[in-house]
């Protein structure tokens, strides 16, 4: 059972290990990069930038690209069914739609009460 507790997160850390050092940089989403440019560090001479060369993500692109990110995921895909073809106006939420054919008529649950007074003693 001991060893259990020192086998067990050593094998995790060397999962996650490998797992950094086996990563595809290629497979990383695609960005406009940062605003550094062409910098280099004056030790070694390497480039400060992560994508040196490309442009700042500014102004409308930008904007555009932000708001169409979720859009494949998040739009909705509803099946056709014989229900949906009856429509032929949506007019929103809580609004009963028309529809083609005999309209569905909703009675209230409730048809009329009686208001009790309150008698605090």
């Amino acid at each position: 059972m001991k060893a259990s507790f020192h086998i067990f997160p050593w094998s995790l850390a060397g999962v996650l290990v490998a797992a950094v050092a086996f990563g595809n940089p290629t497979m990383l989403p695609q960005h406009p990069g940062y605003p550094m440019g062409k910098a280099v560090d004056p030790v070694n001479g390497q480039s400060l930038a992560n994508d040196p060369g490309r442009a700042n993500a500014v102004g409308e692109k930008a904007l555009n690209g932000a708001a169409a990110f979720d859009d494949r995921h998040v739009a909705q895909q509803l099946p056709i069914s014989d229900q949906n073809q009856r429509l032929l106006e949506k007019p929103g939420a809580g609004i009963l739609p028309k529809v083609q054919g005999p309209q569905i008529v909703i009675d209230p649950p409730v048809k009329e009460a009686t208001k009790v007074q309150a008698s605090p003693q």
